[in-house]
């Protein structure tokens, strides 16, 4: 974990240019000497002009691909796109990093399956286990274990979610919601999963609700209960406070972004992470109610 943290620290021009051998060594996971051993055999591309070694990304990227078979060739196929689960904060700070990458968000499940099938670079994901307090790592293991190769899994950041309910209905539990107008989010959307958890801790089934409409996004929840088409749902404390609707925090989630490890160096995903640790954006996330950057960009899992 710490050799690939170093590893995902190269910058925007790094990625573009040159690594040095303890870079293509983190990398690619093997030792120095080896790296060494690899250049003294010709068998991959340097440059000694410095007077020391040093390699250029684009051709270790080739060098990879040229060397590269079965499901791992077709994962570097992937398009550049940002899938999962919908954040606004993630969307606005997509569009403001200006990093060119497009979005098609439709729930944490969606995103995992388009990585997995070579459909997308990036996932946003929050997807709870029960019983254990762990957000995503365990996706992610199924994930690898299904035959998915080199992917990080990266906290971005946590996220209040819970219960946004209609001015005036002041409900203190989840058990109320049985009595309201309901609207929930798509099967797979991890705010769905994470439904199904805190109805069943509470002896609830979601048959027992009053299901009025099914939102897509994390936007059309608030949005939904602030025309009066539903009474409650599960959301973000962001969208509450931003469509004056009262809020019932109930968990803390961590929400991460499983990342094609190739990509992490690709100067779209580069500008993202730059943008990300701007003072523009420590401002935004500071002026969001519901959010923390604790741990921002720290590597999770990687496989």
């Amino acid at each position: 974990m710490v050799m690939l943290a170093t590893c995902l620290k190269v910058d925007t021009a790094m990625a573009d240019e040159y690594l040095t051998t303890k870079e293509v060594a983190e990398l690619l996971r093997i030792k120095e000497r080896k790296v060494y051993d690899l250049a003294a055999d010709k068998q991959i591309p340097c440059t000694r002009a410095t007077g020391k070694l040093l390699f250029s990304h684009s051709a270790i990227r080739q060098w990879l691909a040229q060397h590269s078979s079965g499901n791992e060739h077709l994962n570097r196929k992937a398009p550049a796109l940002f899938a999962g689960s919908h954040d606004p904060l993630l969307e606005w700070a997509i569009r403001e990093s200006q990093c060119g990458i497009p979005v098609l968000f439709d729930g944490s499940s969606d995103g995992l399956s388009k990585v997995a099938n070579g459909e997308a670079t990036v996932t946003a994901m929050h997807i709870y286990v029960a019983g254990t307090g762990r957000w995503n790592i365990d996706a992610v293991q199924q994930l690898v274990a299904d035959g998915t190769e080199s992917v990080v899994l990266i906290h971005w950041l946590n996220r209040r979610r819970g219960l946004i309910m209609k001015q005036g209905l002041g409900l203190s539990d989840l058990c109320e919601i049985a009595s309201h107008k309901v609207v929930v989010r798509q099967a797979g959307a991890g705010s769905q999963l994470l439904l199904h958890h805190l109805l069943s801790d509470a002896g609830i089934e979601l048959k027992d609700l009053d299901v009025v409409l099914t939102a897509r996004s994390e936007a059309d929840v608030a949005l939904a209960i602030s025309e009066g088409r539903a009474d409650c749902g599960l959301g973000l404390e962001s969208l509450a406070g931003q469509h004056q609707l009262e809020f019932l925090p109930l968990v803390t989630e961590s929400f991460d972004l499983l990342v094609k490890r190739w990509f992490w160096f690709e100067a779209p995903m580069q500008r993202f992470v730059e943008f990300c640790h701007s003072e523009m954006f420590r401002q935004k996330v500071q002026q969001t109610v519901g959010y923390k950057t604790d741990k921002m960009m720290s590597v999770l899992y990687n496989a």
